[in-house]
């Protein structure tokens, strides 16, 4: 098995995509791809992330929706706007928004 790759980061924080006009909260990381063969395999080869790299499980929102996203690290940067994300999830896995990053409510951490 290869080696894994440290996350770049934790859940809590807002990111944005590198190729796409998106943002989100990250709730959940898996340490390699965790994802389905179909879902990877619909991902042009072109853009095709690794498998052997975090992946992020975003609330996620655009211009026109919010939804849950499955992003890989490569494709992640930290968002800078310090602005909150507009999901209908967040109220239910956080307290608070501060610092451009959300606090997981006690009951969600482990």
């Amino acid at each position: 098995m290869p080696p894994i790759a440290t996350a770049r980061f934790a859940i809590g924080d807002v990111v944005r995509h590198r190729l796409f006009p998106f943002r989100g909260v990250i709730f959940d990381v898996d340490p390699v791809f965790a994802n389905s063969e179909e879902w990877y395999s619909a991902i042009p080869e072109d853009v095709r992330p690794s498998r052997n790299q975090p992946f992020y499980h975003l609330l996620a929102e655009n211009a026109e929706s919010q939804y849950v996203a499955y992003v890989s690290q490569q494709n992640l940067e930290h968002d800078e706007s310090e602005e909150p994300v507009d999901h209908p999830a967040i109220s239910g896995l956080f307290d608070s928004f501060a610092a451009g990053r959300y606090e997981l409510k006690r009951e969600h951490r482990h």
